[in-house]
């Protein structure tokens, strides 16, 4: 994502970094993409027939088990897959859905939650008969007619409709979630905003595949992950916009940010399909949206490795936010014509973030210290400042600089997008390829990138990764980069 504190941030350093963009996560031939409506298997004895075999039903947990978001995400089941159906209303600000969500129990199931902020829930079903279901907080409370066993399958329906609420004065980032604008709606969700507007398993570890069915008044555009399907229907003065992600998305990278835009739609000149949106005030940098996307885009690929999903591009929408987030296929800049390195950083994103994405949320560094190293590279490869040199600046910092004293490899819950994370983490990655070579770093980028496409990493995985294709032991320089509070002085 882009920082919270873009503005200031940007002027500051580009005072001294004239090729370097401020930006906090803000992130195709679309190979093996799993069969929409599929769900991920589960290593688990199955109960036959509904029967006790397994144990006693009992209720998922209340969180995923995070414990820097204790309440995040729910426990029991696994998500494959989300079809959401809404319709909204600006001038009400009224938003009407039904949530299909298509799961797997991972126990023996009496009950479970899913998350969802505010709303008025009419109907939930499970398998198609009537559940009973409750409200906590933010927790969706649900009681099937019958348990359901281990390893199963199961379909949950819920019907709900309210305006909704974005989350406001967050200490990570201000405001996010699905957020009200004047002409529609700017949907950007980390960490766990997703839950303003839809029912679910709100927490980057349980990723699913999305379809979505959005009606607007006409005229209006409404644009989510992935690709449209078929064209775009309207009668009785509204229009109904069908969208697919069919690769496994984490949850705060969903969006269906609705509004009046103009829009450019082509391929790359690698072949990926191609998509730039931008509300009318800022349509002088749709084409060089659309451009920089798709150079950026394909260069990346050979870099990292193919491009892990379908369509690239990217949406600036007129809500003041002052900060970018790499939502899945298309990432989202909050009111400000996006400068070369803040999209690189954000497509970076599709690769460190989208298709790998972080099991918990203290290993953000593997999303943010990434895609600001990936900034640095684009600078190099623009023929600007080289990664080394940015490293060297940042690194003259003195020891009393902020970035020192906060460890990136163990992201804060209140201030998850700490300068540390970017900078430090992206710091990180040139101390370690000034270590093992050029041959060993770029190979390690790619080789992470294939063995967990469109699956869930953590630091200690990389870590392991980086010394088996080093053959060199990285305990101490990863240890003085990512986990102790003081300027490192060797690497």
């Amino acid at each position: 994502m882009a920082s919270k504190r873009l503005a200031a941030a940007t002027a500051a350093l580009l005072s001294t970094l004239a090729t370097v963009g401020t930006v906090a996560c803000s992130t195709s031939n679309g190979e093996s993409v799993p069969p929409t409506g599929s769900v991920k298997p589960v290593a688990s004895d199955v109960v036959a027939g509904g029967g006790g075999g397994g144990g006693e039903a009992a209720p998922g947990t209340a969180g995923i088990g995070d414990p820097d978001f204790p309440t995040d995400g729910n426990g029991g089941y696994d998500v494959g897959h989300y079809g959401l159906k809404l319709s909204y209303d600006p001038p009400s600000k009224h938003l009407s859905g039904v949530t299909r969500i298509e799961a797997r129990a991972t126990q023996n199931l009496a009950s479970f939650n899913l998350d969802l902020s505010g709303f008025t829930v009419s109907r939930v079903t499970v398998d198609g008969k009537p559940a009973s279901f409750g409200r906590a907080g933010t927790e969706l409370s649900v009681t099937p007619a019958a348990f359901i066993p281990n390893a199963a399958a199961f379909t949950v329906e819920v019907a709900y409709a309210g305006e909704p609420k974005p989350v406001r004065g967050s200490s990570n980032l201000g405001t996010y979630g699905f957020i009200p604008t004047k002409d529609g709606a700017f949907v950007t969700c980390q960490p766990n905003g997703a839950k303003t507007w839809f029912p679910g398993n709100d927490h980057p570890s349980d990723k699913a595949s999305y379809d979505f069915e959005i009606t607007v008044p006409a005229g209006l555009t409404a644009l989510a992950n992935g690709e449209l399907v078929g064209t775009p229907k309207s009668a009785e003065g509204k229009t109904t916009f069908q969208w697919r992600e069919s690769h496994p998305m984490a949850s705060y990278l969903a969006t269906v940010t609705l509004g009046r835009f103009e829009m450019l739609q082509g391929t790359t000149p690698g072949g990926v399909k191609n998509l730039a949106a931008v509300d009318p005030r800022f349509r002088g940098s749709l084409k060089k949206l659309y451009d920089v996307s798709g150079r950026v885009t394909d260069y990346w690929s050979t870099v990292f490795g193919p491009y892990p999903f379908s369509s690239t591009g990217g949406v600036v929408d007129d809500f003041p936010a002052g900060y970018a987030l790499e939502n899945q296929t298309k990432p989202m800049y909050g009111g400000f014509d996006p400068d070369d390195a803040i999209i690189a950083h954000e497509l970076a994103h599709q690769w460190f973030g989208d298709s790998l994405s972080i099991t918990r949320w203290k290993d953000l560094w593997l999303n943010e210290g990434f895609a600001t190293y990936a900034e640095w590279l684009w600078s190099e490869h623009e023929g600007e400042a080289t990664a080394e040199q940015l490293f060297r600046r940042h690194y003259g910092a003195g020891a009393e600089d902020p970035i020192w004293g906060y460890t990136p490899g163990q992201a804060k819950p209140d201030d998850l997008f700490n300068d540390s994370v970017y900078t430090r983490g992206g710091m990180t990655l040139h101390a370690l390829r000034q270590r093992i070579g050029d041959p060993a770093f770029f190979k390690l980028l790619k080789e992470w990138n294939t063995t967990h496409r469109y699956g869930n990493v953590t630091t200690p995985e990389f870590v392991a990764m980086a010394e088996k294709i080093s053959g060199k032991k990285l305990d101490a320089l990863f240890d003085a980069w990512l986990f102790t509070a003081r300027k490192p002085t060797t690497w």
